[in-house]
């Protein structure tokens, strides 16, 4: 089968470890004890030879080098056909920046996210004669790469932080988050790195999907707080968390997914530890832990 996925990233921003951060599970992959991660990121193919990837994570570097199938076929001949987003989080867009060497590729993104790249003159480094920018509606179908269709819809979610007001709808729905479903040939797969809340809407999207990439960000809604490292909860930072009654571990439950796989995991979550309690109950409960590298079929 040539339709396939290929986790880039699996932590969220800072990646891990992150390089201020002392918890437990920075310093254990700084000693090598368990494995680090890069920022945000998944790749797809349809035919197993054209990539399009979702979310250009400041990692995005280091992840090109990691990944065979990305590699230079030519001088200046690459796999990649396009990258697309599904906010405008620093850790989802500030890679671009460094895919600015007058390689062709499409930028895919709704109108409310190229909006957000099109205030920051510093984005004009991608010379817009090589790298087009595409719009796309919500509910629209586009081609992203040969055979691989992608449609967006909206998903309970927030502004970029430094995009935030003194008030912020931590579930906001519109164009500035979106999940992206994935389809080629009678398959498919969905990618949803930042969610606030499960409603039903995205209940009934989900609902006996093939394969599902979904936000990992924190075990618990309070998990930086009482770790002491920042004073947002989840829900405060527009993130579900994995357990408890409200958690996406519980929310799943009933939706008949075949595959489901946790991203976009921030460095304190006690998951990414391997032999942790945590991730025996997530694996228990049918989760993927994503991994950098990890490639999945749908």
């Amino acid at each position: 089968m040539n339709f396939r996925a290929r986790i880039l990233g699996a932590a969220a921003g800072g990646g891990l470890p992150q390089w201020n951060c002392g918890c437990n599970n920075c310093n254990l992959a700084r000693l090598g004890k368990i494995p680090p991660q890069t920022q945000s990121s998944v790749a797809f193919t349809a035919n197993g030879l054209d990539w399009a990837v979702l979310n250009a994570s400041p990692d995005i570097r280091q992840q090109f080098v990691d990944c065979s199938d990305l590699h230079p076929t030519g001088l200046r001949e690459l796999p990649l056909r396009s990258v697309l987003l599904t906010n405008g989080d620093i850790d989802h867009v500030a890679g671009l920046l460094t895919l600015r060497e007058m390689q062709p590729f499409t930028i895919y993104a709704t109108a409310g996210i190229h909006e957000v790249l099109d205030q920051n003159p510093i984005f004009a480094a991608l010379n817009t004669s090589v790298v087009t920018r595409r719009t796309i509606s919500l509910d629209q179908t586009v081609e992203i790469a040969p055979d691989l269709m992608a449609e967006l819809f909206p998903v309970p979610g927030k502004v970029p932080l430094y995009l935030e007001g003194e008030n912020v709808d931590t579930e906001m729905m519109g164009e500035q988050t979106v999940g992206v479903h994935l389809s080629t040939k009678g398959k498919d797969a969905f990618y949803i790195p930042g969610c606030a809340t499960l409603n039903d809407d995205l209940r009934e999207r989900l609902k006996g999907a093939g394969l599902v990439f979904f936000d990992g960000t924190l075990w618990q809604d309070e998990e930086m707080i009482q770790a002491g490292l920042g004073k947002k909860t989840g829900k405060r930072m527009g993130h579900m968390s994995m357990f408890g009654n409200d958690g996406s571990i519980s929310a799943f439950t009933d939706l008949d997914v075949a595959k489901k796989v946790f991203v976009h995991m921030n460095n304190t979550n006690p998951v990414l530890r391997p032999d942790s309690q945590e991730r025996r109950t997530a694996e228990a409960a049918g989760w993927i832990i994503g991994q950098d590298g990890m490639e999945i079929v749908p």
